[in-house]
């Protein structure tokens, strides 16, 4: 069963992902120094982002958009 994200995120435009894409990389690359320099409140998010990311590429791919 598809999570309730992955059906939101179904549900955008190519334009909408792509924002979001780079919206998550850059939330991805500051938690990520967060983590490193100890300061991260939210561990599980490093993971949260990772398979959000993971998401959204993937049906980038499946819409036949390449990156």
């Amino acid at each position: 069963m598809p999570s309730k994200e992955a059906e939101e995120l179904r549900g955008l435009s190519i334009e909408e992902l792509l924002e979001r894409l780079r919206e998550v990389k850059r939330e991805q690359f500051l938690e990520e120094m967060k983590f490193k320099v100890g300061a991260s409140e939210k561990p599980h998010l490093r993971k949260a982002l990772r398979r959000t990311r993971a998401r959204i590429l993937t049906i980038l791919r499946e819409r036949g958009v390449k990156l």
